[in-house]
């Protein structure tokens, strides 16, 4: 490493290093977790060798450096991504297009947090290290809410989301989101590699300052959290909610399993475990795998049957994913699709019904679309790719949305969010929800697709985040698996096991209190972007800031 060039065959074991560390923290791994506050440490150290090197492309190596540790963990944390993926596309143009769009999770998430880090060794030369420092962590909370909120989003792998499976540790989350999450991960790492140059600096010295500034800065936020865990007592607000798990092969539900055949099993699913006093059934997504017309909903024969399965539950409502269709005269969305007759267009939606013991009928359109599989990215720019994507069996862009989250309330005035499976990552999505009146929040999913690999357990912990984070309970239905209940602080009570068809019941709390992180939303992110944006003015400055 003393040599003049420093090349990527010479620095590729640190960045494995770090991304090792970071795969082994990340959910499902529970207990490893607090290792993501020291898996960025190789990475920090190479960086500076790449630094002091006196010769070579260092921009370059840097980003490759980087950039493969990135892509490293991202690929090892999520590669059934692909799984998914492919489900849908067939053939071999289904192939190239599932690769492509595998692109998103596995390259380009790592991209982005690469450019942080090397926009972060750009800065270094022009600024203190302080705030070189403050704008690495600007950046790198920047890019994960860009890749929360345009059309590429795939927010599985903000930082913050790494404890997920160690909430005891992080109730603060009520206060910051993951965003706080991301920030505490970073800064301890960067507060531990100043600590280990001071100890490799200070040679016979105990470098007293920066260990106890590392060692408050880890301890402090995880005895808050344990004290917060520990006192914390939920206000008595019961009310039975009962999710279905139809344990249904993905693969069959939309082809050799009659629609009839899934109803038998929901309902008798339902009845086996529902109560006099039962205020919620729970089914989970697409559980009705018909285009049902949302006009017509009245005369549908499985809205009937399912209204009918309510009557011996009087007070009780129904939640139930759907798939349903909105027919327009004129194009009046921009997913909205042609039909033989110019004048007339449709959507198809990823639905939420809830189903009552009156006419009353509510709808929710998943809005939060998993680009390139629901929802072809960028539509005005990117529309002239729809008839591509149509002959490979549509499923690009094939689904409509809407731009709010969505708000039920029962006959009982009971507030519920419906949040339909890729939806349980954004916690200001569900805080807007909770913010207009939602007391508890149902998840509904389909996590088969995936098989049995660590998505479905992922996605099941992520939602603890959410229940942290507005102190709410969670009601989790999944096809396939896994069906929860999760308390106000994170604790998942009651869970079924993967591929099996049951039935679940509980007794939760409802809750009216608003916490800051409902109340502020990202806020953090907010300014971490805003604070980018103005490091990046700093850049084109040649002579270096004086402290």
């Amino acid at each position: 490493m003393n040599a003049s060039v420093i090349k990527i065959k010479e620095t590729w074991p640190y960045a494995l290093a770090s991304a090792f560390l970071l795969w082994l923290a990340w959910p499902p791994h529970s207990w490893t977790a607090p290792l993501l506050l020291i898996a960025l440490l190789p990475l920090f150290i190479v960086l500076e060798k790449i630094e002091k090197a006196p010769a070579g492309k260092k921009g370059k190596t840097v980003f490759l450096t980087a950039g493969l540790a990135f892509f490293i963990w991202n690929t090892a944390s999520i590669f059934w991504v692909f799984n998914a993926i492919n489900s849908v596309n067939t053939g071999f143009l289904g192939i190239i297009v599932s690769l492509f769009v595998s692109l998103i999770p596995f390259g380009l998430g790592a991209v982005l947090l690469t450019t942080a880090f090397w926009l972060f060794t750009r800065l270094k030369k022009k600024t203190p290290l302080w705030l070189a420092y403050t704008g690495l962590i600007s950046f790198y909370v920047a890019m994960e809410y860009l890749h929360q909120t345009w059309d590429l989003s795939f927010p599985w792998m903000t930082l913050g989301n790494g404890f997920a499976g160690l909430h005891q540790w992080i109730q603060w989350y009520e206060y910051t989101g993951v965003y706080g999450g991301t920030i505490w991960i970073l800064l301890s790492n960067i507060l531990l590699f100043e600590t280990y140059k001071a100890i490799r600096q200070r040679t016979g010295k105990i470098p007293f300052r920066p260990i106890i500034a590392s060692l408050a800065w880890i301890i402090l936020p995880v005895a808050f959290s344990l004290y917060t865990y520990a006192r914390y007592e939920e206000k008595k607000m019961p009310a039975n909610v009962v999710v279905v798990q139809p344990n249904i092969d993905p693969y069959q539900k939309f082809g050799s399993t009659s629609v009839g055949e899934q109803l038998d099993i929901l309902t008798k699913l339902s009845d086996s475990v529902g109560q006099v006093n039962t205020e919620y059934f729970i089914w989970p997504e697409t559980a009705i795998p018909n285009y049902a017309d949302e006009e017509q909903i009245h005369s549908n024969p499985e809205y009937l049957r399912a209204q009918s399965f309510l009557q011996p539950y009087k007070n009780a409502s129904l939640i139930s994913g759907l798939e349903s269709v909105k027919w327009y005269r004129g194009k009046q969305s921009l997913s909205a699709k042609p039909t033989k007759n110019p004048a007339v267009f449709y959507d198809n939606f990823n639905t939420a019904i809830q189903i009552e013991n009156s006419p009353e009928v509510k709808f929710y359109h998943k809005s939060k679309l998993v680009p390139g599989v629901e929802k072809l990215p960028f539509p005005k720019l990117f529309s002239f790719l729809t008839p591509v994507f149509a002959q490979l069996g549509g499923s690009v862009s094939g689904w409509g949305w809407q731009e709010d989250p969505g708000i039920f309330y029962s006959r009982s005035g009971i507030g519920v969010t419906p949040v339909i499976c890729y939806e349980s990552l954004w916690g200001d999505w569900i805080g807007e929800a909770v913010l207009q009146g939602a007391q508890f929040i149902a998840v509904i999913t389909n996590d088969g697709w995936w098989g049995n690999t660590p998505g479905k357990d992922q996605h099941l912990m992520y939602a603890k985040l959410r229940a942290i984070e507005s102190r709410r309970w969670v009601a989790r239905s999944a096809n396939t698996g896994i069906s929860a209940f999760i308390n106000q602080r994170g604790d998942v009570v009651k869970q079924s096991s993967w591929w099996t068809r049951t039935a679940l019941k509980a007794d939760i709390n409802l809750n009216d209190q608003l916490t800051p992180y409902v109340k502020h939303g990202d806020l953090l992110a907010k300014i971490g972007s805003f604070a980018a944006l103005s490091f990046l003015l700093i850049l084109p400055i040649r002579s270096k800031i004086r402290s």
